[in-house]
């Protein structure tokens, strides 16, 4: 998997995954996959539904635009990981969108102030400049826009 990282015991992140990984995802114990990629974009595995649920994944495609915000599908998002069995693997093209969704899910969930959510992106090589992190922390603290 394409920078595959461990965010916490119920969310990790990758970028694009095969079925094959699919597999290996299943037999790891892992219970939902979330893809944030739009299927228009160039290299979107359209056989991910199905393959997911063959080997037991439940699975939902939640298509955030990678280069700019949007409220709503952020919103969505979230909501989807508050409800898909636990672990989850969140994936988008290489992993920025499922970075920052991710660590949004866990600042919120655990009442992270700026400076957590700063040193876990750090940890995780996450970039705060991430379009719908940057939004969350624009909207939540205060952050300037550059």
């Amino acid at each position: 998997m394409t920078d595959f990282k461990k965010v916490n015991d119920d969310l990790s992140i990758a970028g694009q995954i095969s079925a094959e990984e699919l597999r290996k995802l299943a037999i790891e114990g892992f219970k939902s996959v979330l893809n944030l990629r739009d299927p228009d974009e160039n290299g979107f595995f359209h056989d991910e539904k199905q393959e997911a649920q063959i080997v037991g994944l439940e699975y939902t495609n939640i298509p955030l635009n990678s280069q700019a915000p949007n409220q709503e599908l952020t919103a969505e998002a979230i909501l989807e990981i508050d409800h898909l069995p636990k672990p989850i693997l969140i994936h988008c093209a290489g992993g920025a969108r499922a970075g920052g969704i991710a660590l949004i899910a866990e600042a919120i969930q655990s009442g992270f102030t700026y400076e957590q959510i700063a040193q876990k992106a750090n940890e995780l090589s996450i970039n705060l400049e991430q379009p719908h992190l940057k939004q969350f922390l624009v909207e939540n603290f205060a952050v300037k826009q550059i």
